[in-house]
């Protein structure tokens, strides 16, 4: 397979996993009166989650000289 095809089936991927992360239902288990040095556990997951979804794709389309 070509790499741009590849490339394109795991950015779709990643959108994918970025509906399941951001979600109603995922979210929610994080949604609690619990902070973590001062800072609210939901707001954590929400920049957490993020953070992680941005390198994930930014992993994805670092070129490699194959």
């Amino acid at each position: 397979m070509k790499r741009s095809v590849l490339t394109g089936h795991r950015l779709v991927g990643a959108f994918l996993v970025g509906l399941l992360l951001f979600c109603s239902p995922v979210p929610a288990l994080f949604d609690r009166p619990v902070s973590w040095n001062g800072i609210p556990v939901l707001y954590l997951y929400l920049f957490g989650a993020w953070t992680a979804l941005i390198a994930l794709m930014a992993w994805i389309l670092q070129g490699h000289d194959e």
